[in-house]
């Protein structure tokens, strides 16, 4: 009977981590976090699972929730100091690989939010895929997760002020 528990148990919180499947493509574990309340921008974090025998790209990301969403990433500009930037051309998925979208490195970026997103609030984003194409995740917010990880990679950008750097979003009075 405990092994019956335990493997229920297993299947419920492998079906809640998987939040979409497109032609071969996982998304496990996704999440979106705010700077702080009422902020202007949202990052959205996940993992990404090509599971079929082609490579693939991540093209683009669209969400309604926002003005502008575009694919980020952390680069060192030396001297401890770190730029966010947009990733040109996509991000890349090879073949039977996985690919995490994570704090301090490569995400999904909403400038522009539409709307406050709050503890336990929902995010419906489109994933764009050079070969799987379009997959629609609906992404939990969840500023209270950890940084997974150490240094660089575990980077808390729920802390970033996000207020002046120039994302390209258009400027409202």
């Amino acid at each position: 009977m405990k092994l019956m528990k335990n493997l229920t148990a297993v299947a419920v919180a492998t079906l809640l981590s998987t939040a979409a499947f497109a032609d071969g493509i996982l998304v496990q574990d996704p999440y979106v976090r705010v700077s702080r309340p009422n902020a202007p921008t949202a990052a959205a974090f996940m993992t990404l699972v090509n599971e079929s025998d082609s490579d693939d790209r991540l093209i683009e990301a669209r969400s309604e929730i926002a003005k502008k969403v575009e694919l980020h990433t952390h680069v060192d500009q030396g001297g401890g100091v770190m730029a966010m930037t947009q990733i040109e051309g996509g991000i890349p998925l090879a073949a039977g690989h996985t690919h995490a979208l994570a704090r301090g490195g490569d995400h999904v970026m909403m400038m522009g939010l539409n709307q406050p997103l709050a503890q336990g609030d929902e995010v419906t984003v489109t994933l764009v895929f050079e070969k799987a194409g379009e997959v629609e995740v609906t992404i939990p917010v969840d500023n209270e997760r950890k940084a997974e990880g150490a240094g660089h990679g575990a980077m808390d950008h729920s802390q970033m002020d996000h207020s002046q750097m120039d994302h390209g979003a258009e400027k409202t009075d």
